[in-house]
């Protein structure tokens, strides 16, 4: 039986595996968090404890299996009932802002204020889509762009969307100005200064995206730490995971250029590009019977680009039957391209609107979260206890292909000059 040591956080019970922690002692009473030390920045600061190996280990790709940590720590009966019943919270003391960690995961009532910065094709879509489907979980959404006209078309058009004779069930949309951008509980990034035109040539449209649109969300997310930003930080544009990650770094940087993790917390930053890879993997199989498993058993992995895994299944995976699925899927867009036309729509609707209203009801739902320090797409939810992970048994071929996935994610953050990157490089 391994030791367990009690504290006492803000009149809330807790246990760690490690002893000298800073906190009044405890009592033997039912804790309600479990408490860890890790390098702030490589997983979330508070999430919900689906196994008790993750209070052993950083967070990674082997969250999602956590047979891959190692041995299961030897707990209480107490505790270990716990954690089985889903009423344990995972928090990281050694992030500066645990505390904040711990206020977010609370549910908050109500229905929700969020703010779209652009409304470009991908934004347009979005927000016509949670204008139509957003009635019961959203309030108001704002919207800002940079062309004045655009935001005041868009604002009419929206206007002008309502149910006979039930003019108050779907959500209000008006135009805000960029400093009031912030003032909300979701905040959705799905602007783009580089869209490279259909018959370019270029194969990895979303990558070659990469050096335009960061700039851009390096400066929001500085905007989001000036004004305390406590909500959701939802990223739209391509590449979605990598944007994901320069939005934590640049918030998490303080004015000397050095991290102080007093910016977003790794689980406020979401990147919705998964989705619409889920819906194309299911696109295809619902076409093809050899892949008629994935709409039952399947699963998608990882980034909105190359790397992406698509499962044929979990418990029955063939792995060349999921290599070529994978294929699909990734070139599905090219398909569209292909026809003279830009591919927004699918990704609009299945990985914006739908992913959001299903984290914002707290439904499982595909998005990038921070594993190990790098954004990788799962299945996940937000809970009263914090964001959870779909933990499953995968087959260890599969369970490879998602390891090169996380190398090649972090290959991309190795080589520059600061302190947690080199940690994992």
């Amino acid at each position: 039986m391994e030791n367990l040591y009690r504290y006492l956080i803000d009149g809330r019970e807790a246990v760690s595996l490690e002893p000298g922690l800073p906190f009044p002692p405890g009592a033997d009473g039912s804790p309600e968090l479990a408490l860890t030390q890790t390098v702030p920045g490589l997983g979330p600061a508070a999430w919900k404890v689906s196994d008790s190996r993750q209070l052993r280990a950083a967070a990674d790709v082997s969250w999602l299996d956590p047979r891959r940590i190692g041995d299961f720590p030897e707990l209480r009966p107490d505790i270990s009932s716990i954690i089985a019943a889903e009423r344990l919270t995972g928090v990281n003391v050694r992030h500066p802002r645990w505390r904040q960690a711990l206020e977010f995961t609370v549910p908050k009532p109500g229905k929700k204020r969020l703010h779209l910065l652009a409304v470009g094709d991908v934004g347009g879509i979005l927000l016509t889509a949670l204008k139509v489907l957003g009635g019961k979980t959203l309030s108001t959404i704002g919207i800002c762009d940079l062309n004045e006209k655009t935001a005041a078309r868009w604002t009419a058009e929206m206007g002008q969307i309502s149910w006979p004779w039930e003019y108050g069930v779907l959500p209000e949309v008006e135009t805000i100005l960029p400093e009031e951008l912030f003032h909300c509980d979701i905040f959705v990034f799905a602007a783009t200064r580089a869209v490279p035109p259909v018959g370019s040539g270029i194969k990895d449209v979303r990558m070659a995206q990469l050096d335009a649109n960061r700039p851009l969300v390096e400066h929001f997310a500085r905007q989001a730490r000036d004004k305390d930003f406590s909500g959701l930080f939802i990223v739209l544009s391509d590449p979605v995971d990598q944007l994901c990650q320069a939005a934590w770094r640049a918030s998490n940087q303080g004015p000397d250029g050095n991290f102080d993790y007093l910016g977003l917390l790794p689980e406020q930053i979401q990147g919705f590009g998964l989705g619409v890879m889920n819906a194309r993997a299911a696109f295809f199989a619902k076409r093809d019977p050899r892949f008629s498993s994935f709409l039952t058993e399947g699963r998608t992995f990882g980034p909105h680009g190359k790397g992406l895994v698509a499962a044929n299944s979990i418990t029955h995976y063939d792995d060349e039957l999921s290599q070529e699925l994978t294929r699909l899927t990734l070139e599905a867009n090219l398909r569209i391209r292909e026809l003279g036309f830009k591919p927004y729509v699918a990704p609009a609707v299945s990985s914006g609107a739908m992913q959001l209203l299903l984290a914002l009801r707290g439904g499982w739902h595909c998005g990038s979260v921070n594993l190990g320090g790098v954004w990788f797409g799962c299945k996940n939810r937000f809970t009263a206890y914090g964001l959870e992970l779909e933990t499953l048994e995968l087959p260890d071929n599969l369970f490879s292909r998602l390891q090169e996935t996380e190398r090649t994610l972090r290959a991309l953050s190795c080589g520059q000059e600061d302190d947690i990157w080199n940690v994992n490089c």
